[in-house]
């Protein structure tokens, strides 16, 4: 099968679907990028049907199963925007080359694309098996590194159960004081270093606790001493770390742990989207 014809496949197949198999077909082909990292709930909840038919659509299409359509939906996006990356650039060369927006722009995608060197993958591998197998996850940032942090503390929270962020306050010793040698501290540093980060993940190693950070580069000084590094190259242009990047690096751990763990967590959320609408957290 062509995982590229993601599209094309539904066109062709969709006057054999039953309604609601219509309605994710539709939904996903309308919201393609925001499906492609999504779980079967989440794509159902959109779509305002079950789980279950969801993936009752991954093998109307003929796929394997629901993780077989997620891929070709992926490769299909990844495909889209090579095409339009090309297109841009041939448009840009045309363009005015003093242009500072289109310059920073395009370093934007270079430094989104280089998140796929080998070197990169398997450092994000190793980071999703860490992950999954923790018994606890302290996750500390600060300063500039204090928002991606944050971030990733609420996502991963979603996810699975004990992660702890620390707050501005300082209470990472007293945390900390909890972990074990099957835990994990994921330390958020970029420029300018915050020393504070590095006492921490100097503590951290001193403890032998795993450590991985998510940096800019590999041997910063958090980077040096951390057992997986995770890193985003420096913006150029501005003069400061690209803060797109370092949320794509982020999806992408998120998305190998539903990759890897897609049941478990999918039990999860759903413990959790009902305690959600229990308490009514959302509005909507």
């Amino acid at each position: 099968m062509d995982r590229l014809n993601f599209t094309l496949l539904i066109k062709e197949k969709f006057s054999q679907l039953s309604p609601g198999q219509k309605k994710v077909a539709t939904y996903m082909v309308e919201h393609l990028e925001e499906c492609a990292f999504k779980t079967a709930y989440q794509i159902g909840k959109k779509a305002e049907v079950s789980e279950t038919t969801v993936i009752r659509l991954s093998y109307a299409l003929g796929y394997e199963g629901f993780s077989d359509m997620l891929l070709s939906v992926q490769n299909q996006i990844l495909h889209l925007n090579k095409l339009d990356y090309l297109n841009e650039k041939k448009e840009m060369t045309s363009a005015d080359e003093n242009s500072t927006f289109s310059k920073i722009i395009e370093n934007e995608v270079n430094i989104l694309r280089n998140l796929l060197e080998p070197s990169n993958i398997k450092e994000i591998a190793k980071a999703v098996e860490a992950l999954m197998q923790a018994d606890q996850v302290l996750i500390v940032g600060h300063r500039v590194s204090q928002i991606a942090a944050s971030w990733f503390a609420n996502t991963l929270s979603s996810i699975r159960g004990n992660v702890v962020n620390c707050s501005l306050t300082g209470d990472f010793y007293e945390k900390f004081c909890n972990l074990t040698d099957k835990s994990v501290v994921v330390a958020f540093s970029f420029p300018r270093y915050a020393k504070e980060t590095l006492t921490i993940a100097e503590c951290t190693k001193d403890n032998d606790v795993r450590l991985i950070s998510v940096t800019d580069r590999l041997l910063s000084p958090i980077g040096r001493i951390a057992d997986i590094v995770l890193t985003t190259e420096e913006n150029v242009e501005s003069g400061s770390n690209s803060i797109a990047s370092v949320i794509s690096l982020l999806n992408l751990v998120i998305a190998g742990m539903f990759e890897k763990d897609q049941k478990r967590i999918q039990i999860y959320q759903q413990k959790l989207e009902k305690i959600y609408s229990t308490y009514e957290v959302f509005i909507e």
